[in-house]
């Protein structure tokens, strides 16, 4: 075999390797901007959605005026039209995620959001919430607190879940639960709590 064919061959494999990465790549922009919009949702107060009455799939879409840009990349031009994958459209409604995060809503609208602006409760760096300050309720309260940051974990951990799975990679839940952790934290009201990475609660 010549040292042109041998050269042929492993330029073949590169590109094969290439398509591979390219196509298991996590869409993480994508999906940070899918938890930001659903995060928005949940934590505000209830108001008239017209990102979803302009796109009632629930879908984030790259602008069609600089789609054409890709072509120019010359990797693009190498792999072939058929492999070049576009930035990824993220899934942001299906019944459960719908169902989930409109129970998620309106607990922030019932209890939730006092609990926040009281120091009771405030956002893990896991994503999920957890109490931090129960001295200050009766017994009664406790108990109500305490139901009501249990529903809302296992609502959030059911959203990550499903997030994961409408967008056909159950394997992704760990990495959009990620891309929920910065949004929750960036989008607490001035004066709630979060942890910041080393587990320290601090007021924003």
């Amino acid at each position: 075999m010549s040292i042109f064919s041998k050269t042929g061959i492993l330029l073949g494999s590169l590109l094969v390797a290439a398509c591979v990465t390219i196509n298991v790549y996590f869409p993480a922009a994508e999906m940070e901007s899918a938890a930001e919009k659903i995060v928005r949702d949940v934590l505000k107060e209830e108001q008239k959605d017209t990102d979803t009455q302009d796109n009632p799939q629930g879908l984030i879409r790259q602008s069609p005026d600089t789609s054409w840009l890709a072509s120019l990349n010359p990797l693009n031009l190498l792999i072939g039209s058929a492999h070049a994958q576009p930035k990824a459209d993220i899934t942001l409604s299906s019944p459960a995620i719908d169902a989930i995060t409109a129970r998620m809503k309106q607990r922030v609208n019932d209890y939730l959001r006092d609990y926040l602006n009281k120091n009771v409760v405030g956002f893990t760096n896991d994503g999920l919430v957890e109490i931090v300050n129960i001295d200050q309720l009766d017994l009664k309260e406790r108990q109500a607190v305490k139901k009501v940051v249990a529903d809302e974990n296992r609502d959030r951990i059911a959203l990550y879940r499903e997030m994961a799975i409408a967008n056909d990679h159950p394997e992704w839940e760990d990495q959009v639960r990620q891309a929920f952790v910065k949004q929750w934290i960036a989008q607490a009201e001035s004066g709630w709590l979060y942890q910041d990475n080393s587990g320290r609660w601090v007021k924003k």
